[in-house]
């Protein structure tokens, strides 16, 4: 791919491309391109055959500016089966995000999937972003039920239509992870106009890596008045589930343009 989310600037350092702007404020990054930006890094750390990152637990510590970032990760607990992993990604001198990823062996047991059934047929036709920023024409996405207007759970089909970097094919996580932070997006409950519902940690658990290019997101947000919010993402390619997301949601009136 030649066009891409981050440009490499060398020694870990990357320059934001406006496909990673995100709906909020054109002036942040949507969560998925660090997501997979930090998965990436977290891959590449002391690597293992026959390993996966099971589990990737996102902290956003804040606005992640479409500038040059820095991203750096270390074996938290290393181990001879069982390993902790951490990324950070900074800018403008401040940590904007951190990764901790607990990276296990591939089970040799054999498969079990209580009640797994398979995602609905892609349709033909992608479904433009409800507003104008750069990661949501980066990404090509697909309702098979729901909708951007539609308020409610939802499943998409998401591809990715530009690189992480330039002239480097996605893995397997990095497309899982740069569409799982969309869940809240795509089961909105309440006006994209008249509220905010962002989320201040995105956490990933991996069954298995994806197969193909294609990466389906089944998501459904809770609102409790009162409380907090939730949005909780399956996400499966042509055979079924391949992880599940989560995402605690900050819940407030949007400010005036």
């Amino acid at each position: 791919m030649s066009e891409a989310f981050y440009e490499p600037l060398g020694g870990g350092r990357f320059r934001s491309t406006e496909h990673t702007a995100g709906p909020w404020d054109v002036r942040s990054q949507h969560a998925g391109p660090p997501a997979a930006l930090l998965g990436r890094a977290l891959e590449a750390t002391d690597p293992r055959e026959d390993t996966l990152l099971a589990r990737v637990t996102f902290e956003i510590l804040g606005p992640v500016p479409v500038a040059e970032v820095e991203v750096e990760s270390r074996v938290l607990r290393p181990g001879r089966t069982v390993e902790l992993l951490e990324a950070e990604l900074r800018a403008d001198g401040r940590p904007a995000m951190t990764a901790r990823a607990w990276r296990l062996p591939a089970t040799e047991a054999p498969g079990a999937a209580p009640g797994a059934h398979p995602p609905l047929p892609k349709p033909g036709e992608a479904t433009p972003p409800p507003h104008d920023f750069g990661y949501g024409h980066a990404v090509e996405l697909r309702f098979a039920a729901g909708g951007w207007f539609e308020p409610g759970p939802a499943t998409a089909w998401t591809r990715l239509k530009v690189g992480i970097v330039p002239g480097e094919e996605p893995s397997p996580l990095q497309r899982v992870l740069a569409v799982a932070d969309s869940g809240n997006g795509i089961s909105a409950v309440m006006s994209w106009d008249d509220w905010l519902f962002i989320n201040p940690e995105l956490t990933v658990h991996v069954v298995r890596p994806p197969v193909g290019e294609w990466v389906v997101l089944d998501a459904a947000t809770t609102i409790a008045p009162g409380g907090a919010g939730l949005a909780r993402s399956t996400l499966s390619d042509d055979a079924g589930p391949v992880a599940y997301g989560a995402q605690s949601l900050l819940v407030a009136p949007r400010p005036p343009a």
